[in-house]
């Protein structure tokens, strides 16, 4: 099976303690770059019927280029999801399954019917479930069921939320029943045809602790709008009004970045990180 040629930091089978910031041209190359990624992590966990490898997934503009990218790679043979267990970070509530904008609708869409995924393995939370409590703690158990989750793929809102874990978040919640922000609302009225009396106000969401609790994370953040969350992510302190901050203290964290996404980092960061990225064969 051909192997995406992308260098791994890993030494033997071990993944190695470390913080990574990988800043791309653009967008197309930040979601080759990602895709690549997952690509070589999968392949080299060598799955199987008693090895599957568990992959957390995000939903929105900022992952369809890199879901593209995987099936572009499984397709043309060089990736199979056949032994990959997917779990979504959230799901809206009240909306219907088959909903245009529900996350399901969006994941099958955009993803899972283009590959070889079993459908039994791929789970996303039910928003319209008749006990939410019930849902978020059966989420959880599956989580640990099959072993937590191996990398967990996240994007962030422009206020620095992951999931739906909006600012004033705790950093070690779990998953439960969230209500959504007004940014986060008016961020999502445009998948509603600009009308927010549309765009569900509440959702069920994994916790940041979580996501901590994979044991390794990849957060994807591109475009200039994200510029200031990607600042406070990375250059400040850990602060529950930014969750994504709380992935500094992660022992494995890849932030993955186009150009104009760091716009509001200091130079000597961008330089520090694009040294440490020419380690990276691509």
């Amino acid at each position: 099976m051909y192997l995406c040629r992308l260098y791994l930091y890993a030494v033997g089978t071990e993944l190695t303690p470390i913080m990574r910031l990988v800043i791309l041209d653009d967008y197309a190359l930040a979601s080759e770059w990602a895709a690549k990624y997952i690509c070589n992590r999968i392949i080299q966990y060598n799955p199987g019927p008693d090895k599957y490898f568990t992959l957390g997934l995000p939903t929105g503009s900022t992952p369809f280029g890199c879901y593209k990218k995987l099936i572009e790679y499984h397709k043309r043979g060089d990736l199979s999801f056949k032994y990959v267990k997917t779990f979504n970070m959230d799901e809206y509530v009240g909306l219907p399954r088959d909903h245009p904008e529900s996350y399901h609708s969006y994941m099958w869409n955009n993803f899972f019917k283009h590959v070889d995924i079993d459908p039994n393995n791929a789970h996303i939370l039910d928003g319209n479930a008749a006990d939410l409590q019930a849902e978020c703690e059966e989420f959880e158990r599956k989580i640990q069921e099959a072993d937590g989750i191996e990398l967990f793929v996240g994007g962030i809102g422009p206020d620095g939320h992951i999931a739906f874990n909006e600012p004033g978040s705790s950093l070690v919640s779990r998953t439960r029943l969230k209500t959504l922000a007004m940014d986060t609302i008016l961020a999502n009225a445009k998948y509603f045809d600009g009308d927010l009396s549309k765009v569900p106000t509440m959702a069920l969401t994994v916790g940041v602790g979580t996501v901590m609790d994979a044991r390794e994370v990849m957060i994807l953040i591109t475009g200039a709008h994200k510029a200031f969350a990607l600042y406070k992510a990375i250059e400040e302190g850990v602060n529950h009004m930014w969750t994504v901050s709380a992935f500094q203290q992660h022992p494995r964290t890849i932030f993955v970045c186009d150009e104009d996404a760091t716009l509001e980092l200091r130079v000597k960061t961008v330089k520090y990180f694009k040294g440490q990225n020419r380690s990276i064969k691509v």
